[in-house]
Formats: structure tokens, sequence, C-alpha cells
């Protein structure tokens, strides 16, 4: 992918796996979304699955980078940096970033090339956030465990609904963000 000729591809296949899921993912739509011929995509891909593993690495490399770029102390305590991560994905909604997210997942359930790109994000998002709990003095067994529940927090705040307006969830958030950091 470092030639960047895939990348337009690429970026349609993403676009269109948070719009109808990995069954939509298909050449012919692609290419009516790019306004191309089918041809530009048989010059970059073999075909439909190498696209998909393209898509699952360029998910897979991107998630982990981020995770390490957002978990890095760069002389931050680790409480803060924690706290930095919560108000990154609670007070910034990425509905196109959680949609991807979530069409992974669902692809997961019956691929196991996506299932081993969902379980080496999740492994990185675990491992890195445990780092910042043993940081502030847990035990490995006890980061670990309140770093699942870390991850607990952020993907389901972001699913959940809360019908008492953005102030009211705001505050709900970082009232349930403090027990995290405590």
């Amino acid at each position: 992918m470092s030639d960047g000729k895939g990348d337009v591809w690429v970026e349609a296949g993403f676009a269109e796996l948070a719009h109808s899921g990995v069954e939509g993912v298909r050449v012919e739509v692609l290419a009516k979304n790019l306004g191309v011929t089918k041809g530009g995509f048989y010059r970059r891909f073999a075909d439909r699955a190498a696209l998909l593993e393209a898509m699952l690495e360029r998910w897979r490399e991107g998630r982990a980078a981020s995770i390490a770029q957002q978990t890095s102390l760069d002389g931050e305590a680790p409480r803060e940096r924690l706290k930095a991560v919560i108000q990154l994905y609670s007070e910034r909604l990425n509905p196109e970033g959680m949609a991807i997210e979530l069409a992974i997942r669902q692809w997961a359930r019956s691929d196991e090339n996506a299932a081993a790109a969902v379980a080496s994000v999740d492994a990185a998002r675990l491992k890195h956030v445990a780092e910042l709990y043993r940081a502030t003095g847990l035990e490995a067994e006890e980061a670990e465990a309140q770093a699942f529940l870390f991850y607990c927090f952020i993907f389901g705040q972001s699913l959940l609904f809360v019908e008492r307006g953005p102030r009211k969830r705001s505050q709900l958030v970082a009232k349930s963000a403090e027990k995290l950091l405590n």
C-alpha cells in the first residue's frame, strides 16, 4: 500500500463497509461510487479478496499506531494520559469511525482474517492501557482488568443514547470516567 495507488480503493471500501457492511464492498459498487471503471481496480488488486485484506491491514496498522500514540506518556502522568484518552473518545464522537469499527467486528464473526485483525487491535488496546494502569502502581493482573473495564466504558458510552441531552451526557461520562481513574 505504500505506493498509494490502492489508497482510493481502500478508502472507498471503508466508506462502503461503514454504509452496508462487508457484503456491500464490491468492485462494481466501488467503481460506480468513484466514477471510474473496474479496470483501475484490477490494475491495483488481483481481486476483491486482495482489497479486503488491504482494508484489514490498513485498519489494523492504523489503529495500532493510533493507540500507541494516544497512550504515550510523553512526560504526562499516567492518570492524566488515561483521562485524555477518555476525553478523546467521549467528547469527540466519530460516527463514521464507529460504523467502520462495528462493521469490521461484524465481519469478524464470520471471517478468520477479520477476526485476527480485531484480536490484534484489541490486544494492542488492552496492552497499552494496562501499561498506563501499571504505571499508576497497579499490579499486572489488576491493571489488565482495569484496562478491560476502560475499553468496555470507551465503546459502551459511544453506543448509548443518553436521553438527558448533551450537557447531562457529558456530566455522566465525566462522573463515570472518574471511577476508572481512581
